[in-house]
């Protein structure tokens, strides 16, 4: 086997290696990297091998324009950033939802953490598939609509159509529960 050529221009994962060759060549620097972004191993190594799933599903239609090893850096790096981002949304939900409870007198106010958790996923499992798709990409992944759509092999409109649809069901589903979720799915 040779060696990942740095200077590739547009070329599919394919055309360099077997992949299993590049993930041991590459999984050890890119998870110290992770580890020293997150400074969690157990969640580097989780961020790490995401990127190389992605990579995986996508082999057969991901062009890339620069070095393989740039290219993985540069996702490890922003799915680091996501995850972060992602774990201050929930802090500060789970902040909001302790002082929310904390602060109101009305005992019918008082909503567990549980009990919210359990009526969203409730919620979205009686979504449409598709429908719950999109908006688990959307809102939980945090993927845009042209990368849905991609995935998903469907168009940016129907992205849209099944985003519009998931938000009106869950807005009528959790709707005594709205303030207490607004962050969660604004991702505020």
């Amino acid at each position: 086997m040779g060696t990942v050529p740095e200077n590739v221009h547009s070329l599919s994962i394919e055309h360099f290696m077997p992949f299993e060759y590049v993930f041991k060549k590459h999984f050890k620097d890119l998870h110290a990297y992770a580890s020293a972004i997150l400074k969690d191993t157990s969640e580097a190594e989780e961020i790490v091998q995401n990127v190389f799933c992605r990579l995986w599903e996508k082999r057969d239609r991901l062009q890339i324009k620069q070095s393989l090893t740039s290219y993985l850096y540069r996702s490890v790096y922003h799915e680091s950033l996501n995850h972060l981002k992602r774990a201050k949304i929930k802090l500060a939900y789970q902040f909001y939802a302790k002082n929310s409870m904390e602060d109101s007198n009305n005992a019918d106010e008082k909503i567990s953490l549980r009990e919210l958790e359990q009526r969203l996923e409730k919620a979205l499992n009686e979504l449409p598939e598709k429908c719950r798709t999109v908006f688990q990409m959307s809102r939980f992944e945090e993927l845009k609509y042209q990368e849905i759509a991609e995935r998903l092999q469907i168009s940016v409109k129907t992205v849209e159509n099944h985003m519009g649809k998931a938000l009106k069901l869950l807005r009528h589903k959790l709707v005594d529960f709205l303030p207490a979720i607004i962050l969660v799915l604004l991702n505020l």
